[in-house]
């Protein structure tokens, strides 16, 4: 049994004059051409200036710790970022300094790719080894791409955004599922994406839906290097060219709202369905749903 819990997620800025710093962080070093670090600054400038994802992930640490504590596991719940405040080391301190021995950790990432995991167990590897005292025992709770839990958590959320489209049949309206492009020489990458489209199967079999796609968003990197594919914006654009005029967006992969949901999906994909005559919606994401707190609990508790 665990006598705490610790959420790992990537982080994000509280203001602009964090969101350069934040971004450095994120580089850890790697050039990336300045035009490219000018575009994301803009996307922060038009979802307000920041990110919500540290806020949106705290609320769902004290959202677990109810449920753990009503399933009778009363444990904290501590939140460590990779990129920014709360640093990962900090919390990892904060642990020991409390007396915790053994965590369950949570990646709040449904489908992490190989290299995304290997970094994420690095920093924690990296946070424990830097203690000067006992250090906590940290436990990794097992995959949770396809668990039906977290799938009923998706669709639900689905089926709630179905009624912001008018005339929405699911048996004829495309569903397009949005994950995070990847490039598509990364090791690993076709298990990677095996996963996603099992939680999307899972979900879109829930729903009965008919038509639904995996597509890819916030691609980086050099033009001439090949991502995963096809891009949202593109899917929209051909299915509009297709005579569709409705399409509804979810995430199978992000738990909660951060600026490549609020900027990729919600204005620039939501531009051009609006362009081009295309009733969109976009899901809103897991975050706190009773089904996926259920599902950490279960998991949790497991170890």
């Amino acid at each position: 049994m665990v006598d705490a819990v610790l959420l790992m997620a990537l982080g994000g800025p509280d203001s602009m004059d964090q969101v350069r710093p934040f971004i450095a962080a994120v580089l850890g070093g790697r050039k990336v051409p300045p035009r490219r670090i000018e575009e994301v600054v803009h996307h922060y400038e038009a979802v307000g200036g920041r990110s919500p994802l540290t806020e949106l992930t705290l609320q769902q640490a004290r959202a677990l710790e109810a449920r753990l504590a009503s399933d009778g596991l009363p444990v904290p719940v501590f939140v460590g970022m990779r990129c920014w405040t709360p640093w990962l080391a900090d919390t990892v301190r904060e642990m020991a300094r409390r007396g915790v021995r053994r965590a369950a950790v949570v990646i709040l990432s449904a489908q992490p790719d190989r290299s995304t995991e290997s970094q994420y167990q690095g920093s924690l590897a990296n946070a424990r080894n830097a203690l000067d005292g006992p250090a906590p025992e940290f436990l990794y709770v097992p995959p949770w791409h396809d668990h039906m839990l977290y799938a009923e958590a998706l669709a639900d959320r689905i089926h709630d955004k179905m009624a912001d489209v008018p005339d929405l049949d699911p048996a004829t309206t495309p569903l397009l599922f949005s994950s995070h492009s990847l490039p598509a020489r990364l090791a690993g990458i076709e298990e990677h994406v095996a996963a996603i489209r099992a939680t999307c199967g899972r979900v879109a079999g829930l729903l009965s839906w008919r038509h639904w796609s995996l597509v890819y968003q916030s691609r980086t990197g050099r033009p001439d290097e090949p991502w995963l594919e096809p891009d949202v914006c593109s899917v929209v654009e051909a299915l509009a060219d297709a005579g569709h005029r409705r399409v509804l967006v979810a995430c199978p992969g992000f738990v909660c709202d951060h600026v490549e949901v609020l900027y990729d999906l919600d204005i620039e994909a939501a531009g051009v369905a609006a362009r081009r005559g295309v009733a969109y919606a976009r899901a809103a994401t897991v975050g706190t749903h009773p089904s996926f707190l259920r599902m950490l609990s279960e998991l949790v508790r497991a170890l």
